[in-house]
């Protein structure tokens, strides 16, 4: 039984089955790209910050909801008719109104139409793992989204600078038959063999140069 990420369908699985493969069943992992600590700080901050307020507390533009927990891990039983499980960590779980759930997931970047369909796996996995838990209560999700946060403004007060995010709320549809039909796709891809590699891609282009450099008479592939 194999163990998916959702956070590897919306760039990984996309970017080049091949490395998907080998990460998911080898254990063999690109390397990892140095991604600057700003971020991350200025994401847990602002989540740490909604975590038991309402939503709406960051802007009275997003939907209604008391910020449960944040940042938590959530792990799914083998979805029926594969050989996977669901793991991973989601940003926000928001329990609405009407009693509910709603899974937001925070993204810096610059809000844009294409990110919907981009995240819209990433966030189905989650949904699919809360309400199929290996352990732990259901959860109900009945909304999902995007809170996308850019600085477009900077002000320099009492000796601080002061940078504007203002949040984009960008909802993404539950299509659970649709999501259940990609986690087939990816168990086949996963009990089969090898894939190709993307001749796109750039890092299987540059493990073949390094080879290539290190290895000029060696016709052995590893994989």
């Amino acid at each position: 039984m194999f163990k998916v990420s959702p956070s590897d369908f919306a760039y990984l699985y996309e970017e080049c089955k091949h490395c998907y493969y080998l990460k998911v069943r080898r254990g063999i992992t690109r390397p990892q790209a140095v991604m600057p600590g700003i971020f991350t700080a200025i994401n847990t901050r602002l989540q740490g910050m909604l975590v038991g307020k309402d939503l709406r507390t960051l802007s009275p533009l997003l939907p209604e909801g008391l910020v449960e927990s944040q940042e938590g891990f959530v792990e799914s039983e083998k979805v029926p008719g594969t050989e996977v499980y669901i793991k991973g960590k989601y940003d926000l779980l928001v329990l609405q109104p009407d009693g509910t759930y709603m899974l937001v997931d925070f993204k810096l970047s610059q809000p844009s139409e294409d990110k919907i369909p981009k995240y819209q796996t990433q966030l189905q996995a989650y949904h699919y793992a809360f309400l199929h838990p290996a352990k732990g209560e259901i959860k109900n999700i009945t909304k999902m989204g995007l809170i996308i946060m850019y600085p477009d403004k900077v002000k320099f007060e009492e000796g601080t600078a002061i940078l504007s995010f203002p949040p984009k709320w960008m909802g993404i549809d539950i299509n659970t038959d649709k999501f259940l039909d990609f986690i087939n796709s990816v168990s086949t891809l996963l009990e089969g063999p090898t894939p190709p590699e993307n001749p796109n891609c750039k890092w299987c282009k540059y493990r073949h140069l390094g080879e290539a450099l290190n290895y000029p008479s060696s016709s052995i592939d590893p994989f």
